[in-house]
């Protein structure tokens, strides 16, 4: 049965292995399982807690029906229920998500990533029937809400909790979009039944508030800095916790172009930071200004230093 209890430690928001012809609008099977399964398993061996195929990152929505389907097999069989993996099923129509959950199920998958369908904005009764609607139609799923109002649409109020807490396998949520005061009152209603992934920079406090891990893209640049932060925070050593983050917050804030760009251009920071190979950019996203991928490249080496000084010998010899 699956548990909010199962969930913890950092999700990675795991990106869709394309192949070397994958930026050609003319290519129909880009995944590449080679890629795929050397950083997956690397990922796991290393640390996650949580991986999530398909999310925005994860280009859900510049993958063909079919290579979708290829890339969750692949994942799913892979991880070999190691870890907790949420399958990727947002989709612009409920059918739509329906079909990909129906598929999630058939393959052994853990739980599912969902968003509310969201090419026009739902209201929130729609965003929870919907919910409300898949939860009790694959009821052995575990069901990870997505939560992104800025690219969804909508934003779950903590009232809309009510009702989403009474569903026993929505047991968890991504989200980055609270204040401290709205996770707080966010937690009296989820406590022990939704467990929250924060945005990385909210890990501390928001930990102490609730929030039993973070997300993150970042980590297929190299997870170390990552393993050691969520490492301090849940340990109580603030320290060395204040440390990483200044540390990681250059990093994280460095000026990148409009939304449009932001996941984009990580996926090209990863390829420059050599943990692992994403692969190319998939159509339409292929196009990259030159002043982008030179930020990106300096990014990726100054996360490179990062996975050096936040080795597990490393973290151990600065606490000591």
């Amino acid at each position: 049965m699956v548990s909010s209890s199962d969930l913890s430690g950092f999700m990675a928001m795991m990106p869709a292995f394309t192949t070397d012809d994958g930026a050609s609008i003319d290519a129909t099977e880009t995944i590449d399982l080679d890629r795929l399964s050397e950083a997956l398993n690397s990922m796991i061996d290393d640390g996650a807690g949580v991986i999530s195929t398909c999310g925005s990152f994860g280009e859900f929505h510049t993958l063909l029906w079919e290579e979708w389907q290829t890339l969750n097999r692949a994942a799913v069989e892979i991880n070999n229920n190691r870890v907790p993996m949420f399958v990727g099923c947002t989709a612009l129509n409920s059918r739509e998500a329906l079909k990909r959950l129906e598929f999630a199920q058939e393959i052994g998958a853990y739980g599912v990533l969902v968003g509310v369908p969201f090419y026009f904005p739902s209201t929130i009764e729609n965003a929870v029937g919907f919910y409300k609607d898949i939860a009790e139609r694959f009821p052995k799923l575990g069901i990870m809400l997505y939560h992104n109002p800025a690219l969804h649409n909508v934003k779950l109020t903590v009232p809309a909790f009510e009702e989403l807490v009474k569903q026993p396998n929505i047991i968890g949520m991504k989200d980055s979009h609270r204040d401290t005061l709205e996770f707080m009152k966010l937690q009296e209603i989820i406590n022990g039944k939704i467990t929250v992934f924060c945005n990385t920079m909210q890990f501390h406090p928001f930990h102490e508030l609730g929030a039993e891990g973070f997300w993150s893209i970042d980590s297929w640049m190299g997870p170390e800095p990552l393993v050691a932060l969520y490492n301090a925070v849940t340990s109580g050593n603030t320290d060395i916790a204040r440390e990483i983050y200044f540390d990681i917050s250059p990093v994280m804030t460095d000026a990148k172009p409009n939304c449009s760009w932001r996941e984009t251009a990580a996926k090209i920071a990863i390829r420059y930071a050599g943990y692992c190979d994403p692969g190319p950019l998939r159509p339409p996203f292929v196009e990259i200004p030159d002043t982008v991928d030179t930020a990106m490249k300096t990014r990726a080496e100054r996360w490179q230093k990062l996975r050096a000084k936040y080795s597990g010998a490393a973290v151990k010899s600065a606490a000591e």
